[in-house]
């Protein structure tokens, strides 16, 4: 099965040599470990934004440049999507189900991102690392994967 990332602008170096094809193994990762997210910071203030931008919402000073963001955080807020999004969300084949979407604190930046966190187990301040997991799959039979955060495990680097 082929799988691919929902929007390479979003992650680190999509024309690197060492995944330029993008190939993912089954569960949407490079060897493993989930691509890097790349945000921008500004060279006038410091301001970290996630996704890339071209100026600064902070100040008109400075120069945007990209900021590789870390993969562990904690999560500073989070709620139950409870029906499907307005497009261009697309469900999965069988049928849409209820996930968890929060804020998780990077340290520099907050990231929107979906919660691969079972009910019981979700708390703010939770531990959590980032991974992909699948979007949906395109009528070619591509499964898209998108980023989201896990549960942090003991130990784990």
């Amino acid at each position: 099965m082929t799988t691919r990332l929902i929007d390479e602008s979003l992650f680190e170096n999509p024309d690197d040599s060492e995944h330029g094809d993008r190939r993912l193994d089954d569960r949407g990762l490079h060897g493993g470990d989930a691509p890097r997210l790349v945000g921008a910071r500004c060279s006038a203030c410091h301001t970290v934004v996630f996704p890339r931008q071209d100026s600064c919402p902070r100040c008109a000073d400075g120069v945007m440049s990209e900021q590789v963001l870390p993969v562990r955080g904690v999560v500073w807020s989070w709620t139950l999507q409870a029906f499907p999004p307005k497009p261009p969300y697309r469900p999965p084949a069988d049928g849409y189900r209820p996930y968890h979407v929060g804020y998780v604190d990077l340290g520099e930046v907050l990231v929107e991102a979906r919660l691969a966190v079972p009910r019981e187990d979700i708390r703010i301040g939770l531990p959590v690392r980032l991974t992909t997991v699948s979007a949906y799959r395109h009528e070619d039979g591509t499964e898209v994967v998108t980023f989201a955060f896990r549960p942090e495990r003991d130990g784990e680097l």
